[in-house]
């Protein structure tokens, strides 16, 4: 039987891959983030990250340019919106953390919803990757669930009434659900696009379900038959069958395909007592079809 060593070994990639979970994701050892990758390297670790749609480097150190330098190596840093906590000097690099305006823990957890970054920008985004800064001793999970695997697990009569159907993403609904009113100024800046529900990958050909917190209603039907029915849709995709639970280490850094990912922040943690600080960065995708 072959090892994962001896696996990594044959195809000749020059770190060591380790899969996380039959599901998806992968470990990865032997890199240095602080270093520029030379092509070939960069090149094998996208094959990766393709592959398995989410990939933990583990035993990184990085300052927010080194993230942001590693980040640009795949692509287009995207920008959050305007409501940025840290778009003073570093504006491509977002704080995730339970922290309140004094630093200290404040007993909230944010992105609690499942959801895929940017999914409200005309072209949404690729990829997100995010690097642990402070982490709680036990518990601060982010959990993933694959869209590949819910739309291939749909019977033949589901996949084809989701054809052509095209669903509304909404930065501004998504605030409200969350009971925050957003300003005009931060609707102008991210109003509301369609994309399709049953999105095609654009790097690997295969469907997707494309969806979220951010996922408004569906075109051409009245709007709480719509949200019946993306909520439904989410049910499915969300089931433990389709969903990995990823316990942090210290110093790692997640990098994970947006494009046939969902995912959210798990709350098994006491987050008035325990910090949970992360730096992200998201890459700019491409218009869907």
């Amino acid at each position: 039987m072959q090892t994962n060593a001896q696996s990594s070994q044959s195809t000749q990639t020059p770190f060591d891959i380790e899969p996380l979970s039959e599901l998806m994701g992968a470990a990865i050892t032997g890199l240095d983030l602080t270093q520029p990758l030379n092509q070939a390297t960069r090149d094998a670790v996208f094959k990766a990250f393709l592959k398995y749609q989410l990939l933990a480097f583990r035993d990184q150190n990085l300052t927010k340019d080194q993230q942001v330098a590693f980040s640009e190596q795949f692509g287009e840093l995207e920008r959050h919106t305007l409501r940025n906590r840290n778009a003073a000097g570093h504006p491509s690099v977002h704080i995730v953390s339970n922290l309140g305006e004094d630093g200290k823990p404040s007993g909230k957890v944010n992105s609690t919803e499942w959801h895929s970054d940017k999914s409200f920008r005309p072209a949404p985004s690729m990829a997100t990757i995010l690097h642990a800064v402070n982490l709680p001793p036990d518990g601060g999970d982010t959990c993933f669930a694959n869209m590949y695997a819910a739309y291939e697990a749909l019977s033949e009569d589901e996949k084809r009434d989701l054809a052509g159907v095209q669903v509304v993403h909404s930065w501004e609904l998504s605030r409200e659900n969350r009971k925050r009113t957003v300003s005009q100024a931060e609707i102008d800046d991210a109003p509301p696009h369609s994309h399709p529900l049953a999105r095609v990958h654009p790097d690997t050909g295969r469907s997707a379900l494309f969806m979220g917190t951010h996922a408004s209603h569906l075109e051409g039907l009245p709007m709480e038959e719509g949200r019946t029915r993306i909520e439904a849709l989410e049910a499915h995709a969300t089931q433990e069958c389709f969903v990995y639970h990823h316990n942090w280490r210290a110093g790692e850094v997640l990098m994970w395909d947006n494009r046939c990912l969902l995912h959210r922040a798990d709350t098994n943690f006491d987050a008035a007592r325990h910090p949970r600080l992360l730096h992200r960065t998201c890459l700019r995708g491409i218009p869907t079809a």
